[in-house]
């Protein structure tokens, strides 16, 4: 808590940059919230509690440090946390989805995400755009960007499918998790407005790449090299890169 408060005290202090101004993120708007409380269920004969259903809310919800209320994590080794508290998905992924499942109800939530984000109509993806460190408030709250998700074999229990993980990784679509640096309420339809973003501008896509790749190039060095330097991205990433910049080859 102390960690976020006192990034968050950093920001306050920055004046936005001109992109974040211009940027039409002022358009993103929470299109469902989502909350849910783990459950029991079975897969391939083993019980599996799980807080991946997520069903969508009306009306103001508190938003704090650790969650939504009402809403909760079964695995809080991996799940939730200060530097999980909310996970984001964009709704424009959804027709992505529609197309590789046919057939397939695809309900608010189905991705085990608190906020559902409507996005402006643009070139690239929301993980394009959205960088690690940017900040944004949203109803009374603000939160910070933190990570990608990389899911965890929970998703593959919510689909009843067990190359679930293997599809949403390699699509790319991953969405991403903030942090709460001030707590307020949240509802549908409140915009999630630009404070700053963050110098070092990592976009979430490029984690989730640099995450990915066998081997790193140059560039790909340059990549972590600036990531490390953000405040918000959590200590177990920063300590993945830094072991593969020790055991890897670099390319050319």
């Amino acid at each position: 808590m102390k960690r976020y408060l006192e990034f968050a005290s950093k920001r306050a202090g920055r004046i936005p940059t001109i992109a974040a101004l211009i940027e039409p993120f002022v358009h993103i708007k929470v299109a469902s919230l989502n909350v849910g409380l783990p459950r029991e269920v079975t897969w391939h004969g083993m019980a599996v509690t799980t807080g991946i259903f997520k069903q969508p809310v009306e009306g103001r919800v508190s938003l704090r440090t650790l969650n939504l209320d009402g809403d909760r994590q079964a695995d809080l080794t991996v799940h939730g946390g200060e530097e999980k508290a909310v996970y984001c998905y964009p709704f424009e992924h959804y027709e992505y989805w529609k197309r590789e499942l046919p057939g397939r109800e695809l309900p608010m939530g189905m991705f085990g995400e608190n906020f559902t984000l409507d996005f402006p109509a643009r070139e690239g993806s929301p993980e394009d755009s959205v960088h690690i460190g940017d900040t944004f408030r949203v109803g009374t709250a603000e939160v910070v960007v933190t990570q990608p998700r990389l899911p965890c074999y929970k998703l593959g229990v919510r689909f009843q499918m067990d190359d679930m993980v293997k599809r949403f990784l390699v699509s790319g679509r991953t969405g991403f998790y903030l942090a709460v640096t001030r707590e307020g309420e949240v509802g549908v339809a409140d915009e999630m407005t630009p404070i700053a973003e963050d110098a070092s501008a990592v976009p979430v896509s490029e984690v989730t790449r640099l995450f990915r790749v066998k081997s790193y190039s140059i560039d790909d060095v340059r990549s972590i090299e600036r990531a490390l330097q953000v405040e918000a991205l959590p200590e177990s990433w920063k300590e993945y890169f830094r072991e593969r910049l020790t055991r890897d080859t670099v390319g050319t």
